[in-house]
């Protein structure tokens, strides 16, 4: 048995009183803004109100949201609202993989899609790293020792000057690092927990298979434009009152923009889907999709495949 939450659609009825709080969840789900998922939320409770009635079905929701989102948005909406219904029926655990460099906004997406899919457990890959730190001394793993765009640094200096050390350095790092990241797959697996793990170390093709026992879904975060790039450190120096030194990152921004080039071809070679974090919500909505197309996938596979 799974530990993420099992809800029916909040549709009124037998399962109880219509919610318009608990419907606007499960449109956020979809990956549908919060405040636009409240809207439709309330054009359901007019409507019911008018109508005289105490449930909605989503024939009725999808002409609804067509009518407040327009044909398009409120169809995929609709759509992806029914995935999430056969989501919720999905007895395995669910294991959320977002990749990407430093600064791409994966800690937000993460976090957010934790959410809106029911689950609890969000960690990073940096928290298996400063565990390690922990246990290992400087002088045994040097690589964790060091942020990833530095850890070329830790590199001897003949392997420094044999070619890209910010890769080598980071593929050292990142091999070490997703010794632990394992580890915690499989604990979360035994014990039936979903997850969802956000890391630059998640580098598509250096992860083992996914187990048949869950739904696995991985995603590499990035962002094409160098200058959106740079304000998301600004946005994260503001949020977090400078706990991290703004000036390493953007004295450093075309390495940490290097390693991005880098798992974006390697996400691109293993057919991981790439989502661009232009605009926070869409970035979110996306990867939802990837969920649900990966639920899709898993649904129609055969039996023990």
């Amino acid at each position: 048995m799974t530990t993420r939450r099992h809800e029916p659609l909040p549709l009124g009825g037998d399962g109880g009183p219509y919610s318009k709080g608990l419907m606007a969840r499960a449109l956020a789900a979809t990956g549908l803004p919060s405040v636009r998922a409240y809207e439709l939320a309330l054009r359901v409770e007019a409507d019911l109100r008018a109508r005289g009635a105490d449930a909605i079905d989503l024939e009725r929701l999808h002409d609804l949201a067509i009518e407040e989102l327009g044909a398009e948005r409120g169809s995929r909406t609709i759509r992806r609202l029914r995935r999430y219904a056969d989501l919720q029926q999905l007895d395995v655990p669910i294991v959320v993989l977002v990749g990407g460099a430093t600064g791409t906004g994966k800690s937000t997406i993460a976090t957010e899609v934790a959410h809106r899919l029911g689950i609890t457990r969000v960690t990073s890959t940096d928290f298996v790293r400063q565990t390690m730190r922990a246990f290992f001394s400087p002088e045994f793993v040097p690589s964790v020792h060091y942020s990833s765009f530095e850890a070329g640094e830790a590199l001897p200096a003949a392997e420094r000057e044999a070619g890209d050390p910010l890769l080598v350095g980071f593929l050292e790092q990142t091999a070490n690092v997703l010794v632990g990241v394992r580890a915690s797959i499989e604990r979360a697996l035994q014990e039936g927990w979903s997850m969802v793990l956000e890391g630059v170390h998640l580098v598509p093709g250096m992860l083992p298979e996914p187990p048949a026992r869950a739904l696995v879904v991985h995603v590499v975060v990035a962002i094409d434009n160098e200058d959106v790039h740079a304000q998301h450190f600004f946005i994260r120096d503001a949020a977090t009152g400078g706990v991290r030194r703004l000036d390493k990152y953007l004295r450093r921004l075309g390495d940490i923009r290097h390693l991005q080039d880098f798992i974006v071809d390697e996400a691109r070679k293993s057919a991981v889907p790439v989502v661009q974090n232009g605009n926070i919500e869409e970035a979110i909505g996306e990867v939802m999709e990837v969920v649900y197309g990966r639920m899709a996938e898993l649904a129609a596979a055969p039996a023990g495949s």
